[in-house]
Parts: C-alpha cells; structure tokens; sequence
C-alpha cells in the first residue's frame, strides 16, 4: 500500500509529466522548439512511482525518453524546459537539449540517446555505491529496444556477479521505434531473461502505480541488504509517435486508444475518489496548479536568453 503523502506526490508527478510534455510538442509544433522530442505521455506511472521511493542521493539513469523521468526525479519544470528550448538557463546551460538532459544535483546521471547507452552507467554508480559503501541505489530506465542491445547483457551479468544495488527498469511499450516487440524479442515477457543472470524478474502492468510500486519495494530492499539486483519489466503503451514527426503507419488508431482507456492518471484520481483520499475539489486543484507550474515553466524558458557564443569552449574539458 502506497501512504497517502506519496500517492498525492505520483499524482502531482504523473501530471506534471503530462502537461509538460504536452507543452513542449505544443512548443515544437509552432517551431518554438527547435529539433526533434521523444514524448513520455502515457508512461508516466513507472518514473512517478519508481522515483518515488528514490532519494535525491540515489542515482537514476535515463533514456531520449527522459523528461519524465528527470521530473520524477526532482527537477524543476523551468530549468527542465529551459534546456530542451537550448537556452543557457537550462540545467546543462541549453547544451544538453531533449536527449542528454541531466541534474547531478538530484542523482540524475543523464538522458542518453544512445540505445542502452545508460545502462552500463547505472551500474557504474551501483559499484561507486558498493565500494564506498554509501548504500546508494541505482536504477536505470531503458526500453524494450534496449534489452537487445549487447550493452544491456553485459551490464546485467557484471550486475549479477558482483552483487550490485542497480534495478534495471524496462519500460515496454510493445516497439523500438516502429518495430513490434514481437518481431524483434525471442520472449514475450522480458522479465524471464533476469533468470538467466540469477537475479528477480518481474513483469507488472506498467499503468499500475501499485503493482509498479510493489515490486519496487523489494527490488530496493535487496539491493541494500548486498543482494543484487532486480529486473522489473512495465508493460505500458505511449500515446504519441516514436517522435513529434512519426507518421505511426505500424499500428492502429484503435491501439492507441485501447491504452488511452489505462490512463495511469486517471485510475489514480479514480482510486483517490472511491477511498476518499482526497476530494474531487482537491484533485482539481492538484490539476490546476500542475496546469499553472508548467505554463510558468514554459514562460520562464520563452524569456531565457540564448547561450553567448563567446561560452562554447566552456565545459567542454576538465579543469582543476
């Protein structure tokens, strides 16, 4: 059972999520955002409720789907924004973009647009947190694409050997960009392959915060007892293209409206209502203010200034 503080905090997150998303395709769509945005809207359960249970010392890693997961880790809208827009403002000071965005400050070690390419780095922190004996965790989010990838096998393996605190997060949203699962993955349930390794896996509805957060639960519990890790697969569907100009020819309109009806926000609110956790007034506040904060955001990123050309050789290599 999720404690109400945490269940009202998923919420808030899941449609900060949303609306933020909705915003930068919005953005995009009049030629504000220049470039092209992997949306996150439909999936906003898994970052919402396995962030939930992270603190800010705890490392996440992430995909070029990563917006959701950025602000379910603690980032602010504005700064969020900001970076996607490539203004100097933004937490990578506009360098990053959509696809690189990261937030040290809160355990986020960075989106990554290379398939897999965060996996690897998740369990790079997991070893930094074993030696040092920090009891961080470490959680790596990654799609069904990504259990594919090379990166991926031997990220786990290294894992499972070394007994590391890293939970491997699939999101499966059923395509790596236009390819259906069933046509490039040997198993219809990712989970089993964690066996393989010698560590759990489990398969949960990924539009269920409680079942998502259930099996978080223990995944976290073993790896701080120097168990291991955890492999956790979210079956879940976006609601959007691969990207803002995906034509999707490889699927139904009726598809996409089958996991509209599993909205993840909506059976929260509904669940709130039936146990009278909060009220339908409360929850539209909730609403409204998540509305408010991302036009904020927005309006804060519009009025940021562009980068000065005269920065671009800073960051670019270490300095003592």
């Amino acid at each position: 059972m999720i404690e109400k503080e945490r269940l009202i905090k998923i919420y808030k997150n899941m449609n900060d999520i949303r609306n933020f998303e909705l915003k930068a395709m919005s953005f995009f769509e009049q030629n504000i955002l220049r470039g092209s945005v992997h949306l996150y809207v439909g999936e906003e359960a898994v970052a919402s409720t396995v962030c939930s249970q992270l603190e800010d010392t705890d490392y996440i890693t992430s995909t070029h789907r990563g917006h959701g997961h950025c602000i379910a880790k603690g980032a602010e809208l504005g700064k969020s924004m900001a970076e996607l827009m490539g203004k100097a403002t933004g937490y990578c000071k506009g360098r990053s973009g959509s696809m690189h965005i990261a937030d040290f400050s809160k355990g986020n070690l960075g989106a990554n647009a290379i398939v897999g390419g965060g996996i690897p780095i998740a369990v790079g922190a997991a070893l930094a947190s074993h030696l040092k004996g920090t009891g961080q965790v470490a959680v790596t989010f990654f799609g069904d694409g990504a259990s594919n990838e090379g990166t991926c096998h031997e990220a786990m393996n290294l894992a499972a050997v070394w007994k590391l605190p890293v939970i491997f997060v699939c999101e499966n949203n059923g395509y790596g960009i236009s390819v259906p699962l069933r046509e490039s993955t040997s198993v219809v349930d990712i989970s089993v392959r964690a066996v393989a390794y010698g560590f759990p896996g489990y398969t949960v509805d990924g539009n269920d915060v409680f079942a998502i957060d259930e099996v978080m639960q223990q995944a976290i519990k073993r790896a701080k007892a120097g168990e291991g890790p955890t492999l956790i697969e979210c079956k879940t569907g976006r609601w959007l293209g691969h990207w803002t100009g995906d034509p999707q020819v490889y699927r139904t309109k009726e598809e996409v409206e089958e996991w509209k009806k599993k909205c993840p926000i909506q059976r929260v609110k509904e669940y709130m209502l039936q146990n009278k956790i909060l009220t339908e007034l409360e929850i539209d506040e909730l609403d409204k203010n998540s509305l408010l904060a991302v036009e904020e955001a927005a309006k804060f990123a519009l009025e940021s200034p562009e980068p000065d050309p005269a920065t671009v050789m800073e960051d670019v290599f270490f300095e003592n």
